[in-house]
Order: structure tokens, then sequence, then C-alpha cells
């Protein structure tokens, strides 16, 4: 792959699809083919199991149904989408990927990180990131954000008690630890500008060294 392949991570209500939008207009402007993208959707398919993933009726669905429709929707999306634009030079910004799994399903869910990530092997073969970049703030300072914006998408997840976003926000840290050459992360309690420009600098290091 000849491409730069970039993902963004954290809690929910982190801020990190806001800077998404910034950083691939600011890309595009510098004349970098870039494509912007999410996960889990992105493409026909994957939109669709993100529909049953994340509807707030769906309550019901057990652990193990959960990470196994992830990892087929990111594969899905994967194959259509990621893969092409980085076997044609571009560079793919992407919200959540593996990390998310690890952090939500294998670490928060307690299916264990080491099998959820074993999962996701399978549905994405070699294709991990070449740098994620991680929002990391107090998950009650997250869900504070989300509550006092009307206009975001609430899902599943938002339902959950604390005490979830907490383990999300404590396998995050675990994952710095894990994969500390390709996760670097934000202060993101900081002013969205400054989150902006301190997510800008870090890609454009990343660019300098690939």
């Amino acid at each position: 792959m000849s491409g730069l392949f970039i993902t963004f991570e954290g809690v929910e209500g982190a801020g990190k699809t806001t800077a998404l939008s910034y950083i691939h207009n600011q890309l595009t402007e510098a004349g970098y083919q870039v494509i912007q993208t999410r996960e889990p959707g992105g493409i026909e398919i994957a939109e669709k199991i993100r529909d049953v993933i994340l509807n707030p009726e769906h309550t019901a669905m057990e652990a193990r149904t959960e990470a196994l429709l992830y990892a087929a929707a990111r594969r899905q999306h994967l194959v259509e989408r990621v893969l092409p634009a980085l076997e044609a030079g571009k560079i793919v910004l992407c919200d959540r990927f593996i990390d998310s799994s690890l952090a939500y399903q294998g670490y928060a869910r307690g299916l264990g990180i080491d099998e959820v990530y074993e999962m996701n092997r399978f549905a994405i073969e070699d294709a991990m990131p070449d740098l994620t970049v991680l929002f990391r703030i107090d998950p009650v300072k997250g869900l504070e954000r989300i509550a006092a914006n009307k206009d975001r998408e609430q899902n599943r997840l938002d339902l959950e008690k604390i005490d979830f976003h907490q383990k999300v926000f404590d396998a995050y840290e675990l994952l710095i630890e894990r994969f500390p050459d390709r996760i670097q992360s934000i202060d993101a309690s900081q002013s969205a500008e400054v989150v902006q420009n301190e997510c800008l600098k870090l890609i454009k290091n990343q660019l300098n060294v690939r």
C-alpha cells in the first residue's frame, strides 16, 4: 500500500469526528488526495450493519454478536473503500477502526483484548493503520458534550452507564502502552482549535517520515 492510513479513536464525545473533518479540509487544500470515512459504515453494506449495531432498540444484543458484526462491517469497508484508496496513493482518514473493538468489546464488554484482536486480524489481515490519533478526555466530560449537542447522532452505546465508558477510557490507556509506535494521544479537553491544530501537527509529522 502506497497511501497513508490514519485512524481517529476516543471515548464518546471526544470530538474526533469534528477534528477529522477539519484535517480532511486542511490536507485537501494543501493538495493531498484525501478520503474521509467512518466505522462502522463508510459504504452501503457496512452502513446497514451500523444501523443494526447502534439501534437504541437493540439492547438485547449479546457481546460476541456485537463484536462479530463490527468485524464484518470492518472487513467490507476495508476491501471496498480503504484498500483501493491506499493502493491509489491516497490518505485515508477513518473515524474508528480496530482499536475501538479492542476497547469497547475486548475490554469494556469483557471479551478479552487478545481474543477480539485475533478475531479482527482475520477481518483485516495485515491492514493496520500507519498512525492512530487518540483523543483523550474524561468520559464524563465526553458524555456531557453529547448531551449538549442536539445535532449529534444518539446511539445504543450512549445509553451505557458511566462505568462502561470509564472501562473504554481505561482500555485506550492500555492500548497506548501496547502500540506506542502507532498510537499518539491528544488532550481532547482543550479547545477545539487547539485539538485540531495538534492533530494536524501529528499528521504532518507522519507525512514527513513516511
